[in-house]
């Protein structure tokens, strides 16, 4: 792989993983939240990949295998089902409405640029330049968690805070111990299979998803 591609193919492939976690924000069906989620996880393997490819390291390529598997395919199908079944599936009243969170997402995208300047500035490589990408997904991942009432949101808004680490774990270090990523994609899909019972239980219990009205629910 060229240079000049090697760089366009990381550039655009984390630019899809900081677009993705905006798309979460701008759409308010959760079936189009969780496909955006598995595009994204599509997207952070890739990145994995290509650096694999261009440092030819065999366990990076694994690794990125393993990302396209688990937070591509796996974790989206079983938050998919929980979506499926339930038939209140969008965003109706989000704390903070569509066009407030873009606003919220261009600046914590600034932010992030800011806040990470001195750590590119030490890691002057293609990879290096596009931590912010990394760190800005994580905010916004932060963010989605705050404004977003109903359950399988806030569980994606945790899944891009979870993505965001591991990009600027990528971009920093040119990934991690494949055991390293294997324990924490098993954590994770743990937590969401834990998640996804949960969900489930609520639904047949409560028949609803919504945080703010199993609260009321409660009082």
């Amino acid at each position: 792989m060229s240079g000049s591609a090697y760089a366009s193919s990381l550039e655009i492939a984390s630019g899809v993983v900081l677009v993705c976690a905006v798309v979460t924000l701008w759409r308010r069906s959760l079936s189009a939240i969780v496909k955006a989620l598995a595009v994204q996880g599509v997207a952070l393997g890739v990145v994995a990949l290509i650096l694999g490819v261009g440092k030819h390291d065999g366990v990076l390529i694994a690794v990125a295998c393993l990302v396209i598997a688990a937070k591509g395919v796996v974790i989206p199908a079983l938050l998919g089902r929980v979506v499926a079944g339930d038939p209140a599936s969008r965003e109706a009243a989000p704390i903070v409405n569509v066009p407030a969170s873009l606003v919220g997402a261009g600046a914590l995208t600034f932010l992030a640029y800011g806040a990470t300047g001195s750590v590119v500035a030490l890691i002057p490589t293609t990879a290096g330049r596009l931590i912010p990408l990394g760190f800005a997904t994580m905010l916004i991942g932060y963010f989605a968690m705050a404004v977003r009432r109903k359950a399988v949101s806030q569980i994606v808004g945790l899944l891009l805070v979870d993505n965001g680490i591991a990009l600027v774990a990528f971009l920093a270090t040119a990934g991690v111990p494949l055991l390293v990523e294997l324990g924490a994609s098993l954590d994770v899909l743990l937590a969401v299979v834990v998640l996804r019972v949960l969900a489930a239980q609520m639904w047949s219990k409560f028949g609803v998803l919504d945080l703010d009205e199993m609260r009321e629910l409660h009082d």
